[in-house]
């Protein structure tokens, strides 16, 4: 999905991308959520909807504005400091407790990302590629919010209303900056945003299902494995080359977070919905 996305953001641009994926997204799964004639969610689970499409829309349009500007695999690579700062959202905001471990391993994650940047320092990196790391940061600080309001979001919702309301959201909030920031993508373009929405509707009920399921601290460090899928694919489809910087940064932001998780997890206090 990152690649084709990453395609629609050079062709059409990020806003447009992410604004006609979303819209993609309510047309393919509306239809299913009323054939399936669910309740309209409650007052809580609408909240939750909100506030989570809104933290994650914007996290999504900041990664693939930054997306346009630097590699896949660095991309991927510097969200993977989600999952660490997830652990300190996790402790603020669903009561899970954070060990010793996790301040070792931020501290050796944020060497990983020291690494990435001088990998730019050291290749005389543009302003370009500058913000466009910036905004993949900040994009990671926003996808860890959005992870722990996705672990409550399950408790009181079903994957298909989650993945559903969370394109309804993010599509609602980039409609209204539309007529100046967008425009009718050309036709083209369709089977490629459709194709995306396709993809991040079904992953978006996947991890759902998972986060309903586990808590956030155990699950989140799975994504590690997108940075192989990221550093071949960026060599397929843009003839992207990983600079033996961002290989290093990547394992010590893995590295780190693997020490900040290890051990057995704390189960987080049980919602009534989850009971």
């Amino acid at each position: 999905m990152d690649v084709v996305m990453k395609s629609m953001s050079i062709a059409h641009g990020a806003y447009s991308a992410v604004l006609w994926r979303s819209i993609g997204g309510v047309v393919l799964m509306g239809p299913i959520f009323i054939a399936r004639r669910r309740p309209w969610p409650g007052r809580e689970a609408l909240a939750l909807h909100v506030a989570r499409g809104a933290v994650a829309g914007s996290s999504v349009l900041l990664f693939f504005w930054g997306l346009v500007r630097v590699t896949m695999a660095q991309g991927v690579a510097l969200t993977f400091l989600a999952p660490l700062i997830a652990l300190f959202l996790a402790a603020a905001f669903l009561g899970e407790r954070i060990r010793r471990a996790a301040i070792a391993g931020s501290f050796v994650a944020s060497l990983g990302v020291l690494a990435i940047a001088a990998g730019q320092v050291q290749a005389h990196a543009s302003t370009d590629v500058v913000l466009g790391s910036i905004a993949v940061f900040a994009a990671s600080i926003l996808y860890a919010g959005s992870l722990i309001l996705l672990r409550r979001q399950a408790q009181v919702a079903d994957p298909l209303e989650v993945a559903l309301f969370t394109s309804l959201v993010l599509g609602g909030m980039l409609l209204v900056g539309s007529p100046w920031f967008s425009s009718m993508p050309a036709v083209h373009l369709w089977p490629g945003i459709l194709g995306a929405a396709a993809l991040g509707s079904f992953s978006a009920i996947l991890l759902a299902f998972a986060y309903r399921h586990a808590e956030a601290q155990v699950l989140a460090p799975v994504e590690y494995t997108a940075f192989l899928w990221a550093s071949i694919l960026g060599w397929i489809a843009f003839g992207e080359r990983v600079s033996p910087w961002t290989i290093g940064g990547a394992l010590l932001i893995i590295a780190g977070c693997l020490v900040a998780i290890r051990g057995k997890a704390v189960p987080a206090p049980q919602t009534e919905a989850a009971a």
